[in-house]
């Protein structure tokens, strides 16, 4: 008689469907402590109120449940005869099965910091936290300390026991993905603020900078700057707080950038838009202006903002001059970056040629000195280099017998 053999072939998952999708979750496990202290004073007179009976402290609570000490003078059990103290911590609330870490202490008052300690925290728990199963389960020792012991030690003083005891209640929940995704858009205070200096409603105070006249809010200046907080509301506040001249700015700065723009908007403008040109040299000598207005109203942001642009674009140019700039404002990163950029050997000859050299020096002469140093790593200790002809020249733009050499870039 033949045989009949049906075989089934194994359907194969398609290319074309999606991927199995895997979800993820996670179980944290952490405790929420919380420590109570316990004064037993007039300790002498609780002995002999009978073994079994407890003094309590008052209820504290740790991790949502209500706990108490019980301390027991005559011990809590009868096999001992009294010649142990007790010492429990009990679950004073309504709960089941609560796990928790427990750490009872006598404290030590002779200030040697000798405390007696029992505690489960800071240590590996074989069978893990105790379980509390409901409403008046208790932690603790029938044999905490031998009464003649306690009575001739450091932790009984004027009659008075100090018992500390800490409780870290075990919390556990579980992580899953989120079911809901809502989009939050970022912060937009800025942009109201700006909307609000452009609107010119509710300004009680006008900037008069270069011959322009520009309006503000004396709150906004106050919140954002500790000097326009002193010069509009501080004690030594300006007599006319409606108007208020800016010496030694020009208008741009104040209101372009430095000041206004940046502290209500808390952001940079284009300074290509505001200088009106694309040119990093201009980009480069606004920063410039903008870091020393920032330093002088306290916008620290602005400062480390335009001490970030500055470091980003150092040039022959106009390094001498940012030099400087760093120099007499303590930006100190900035100084490094200058420092290193001109003591390169290929950028040395050429920016002792610039005008913001000539500057650097008669402003900064002691930074010089440290320009010395940062050459000397690279190269000679003695810096000179090749002034017009192959003379020689120092630093100062001198050659070697003390006549000024013209500095030309090659």
């Amino acid at each position: 008689m033949g045989t009949v053999r049906v075989c089934r072939e194994t359907s194969k998952p398609s290319t074309s469907s999606p991927p199995p999708v895997t979800t993820t979750s996670t179980s944290r496990s952490e405790t929420v402590n919380g420590s109570h202290e316990f004064k037993v004073d007039g300790y002498s007179l609780t002995k002999g109120m009978g073994i079994g009976r407890y003094i309590a402290s008052d209820m504290f609570m740790v991790g949502g449940y209500a706990w108490a000490i019980y301390f027991y003078p005559d011990g809590k059990s009868a096999e001992d005869n009294a010649q142990y103290v007790s010492l429990f911590i009990a679950l004073a609330s309504e709960g089941t099965d609560v796990r928790a870490l427990f750490e009872l202490s006598l404290v030590d008052q002779s200030g040697k910091d000798r405390h007696k300690v029992h505690s489960h925290f800071g240590r590996f728990l074989e069978s893990g936290p105790y379980t509390l199963k409901y409403r008046g389960s208790m932690w603790g020792y029938k044999r905490f300390f031998k009464r003649a012991s306690l009575e001739t030690s450091d932790y009984l003083k004027n009659d008075c026991l100090l018992i500390r005891c800490s409780v870290g209640v075990v919390k556990s929940n579980t992580e899953g993905p989120k079911i809901y995704s809502i989009a939050v858009m970022p912060s937009n205070i800025g942009q109201h603020f700006g909307q609000l200096l452009e609107s010119g409603k509710g300004t009680d105070v006008n900037f008069e900078v270069d011959g322009e006249i520009f309006p503000a809010h004396k709150l906004v200046l106050a919140a954002r700057s500790p000097v326009f907080r002193a010069q509009l509301f501080g004690p030594m506040k300006d007599c006319n707080t409606e108007l208020i001249k800016i010496e030694d700015m020009e208008a741009p700065i104040f209101k372009g950038c430095a000041l206004l723009h940046f502290i209500y908007w808390d952001a940079l403008p284009e300074i290509q838009e505001l200088v009106g040109m694309n040119s990093k040299w201009a980009s480069t000598m606004m920063a410039q202006h903008l870091l020393a207005a920032a330093d002088r109203y306290g916008l620290d942001r602005l400062r480390l903002l335009c001490e970030d642009k500055l470091c980003e674009d150092v040039a022959i140019n106009t390094v001498a001059t940012t030099l400087a700039l760093a120099e007499q404002h303590h930006c100190f990163q900035l100084k490094a970056v200058c420092l290193k950029f001109v003591a390169l050997p290929e950028n040395l000859k050429a920016v002792m040629q610039t005008d913001g050299f000539e500057y650097l020096k008669q402003s900064c002469p002691s930074v010089l000195t440290e320009l010395l140093g940062y050459v000397a790593k690279i190269g000679e200790h003695s810096v000179i280099v090749c002034g017009h002809g192959n003379e020689p020249m120092i630093l100062d733009g001198s050659d070697v017998n003390g006549r000024r050499v013209k500095q030309r870039i090659y």
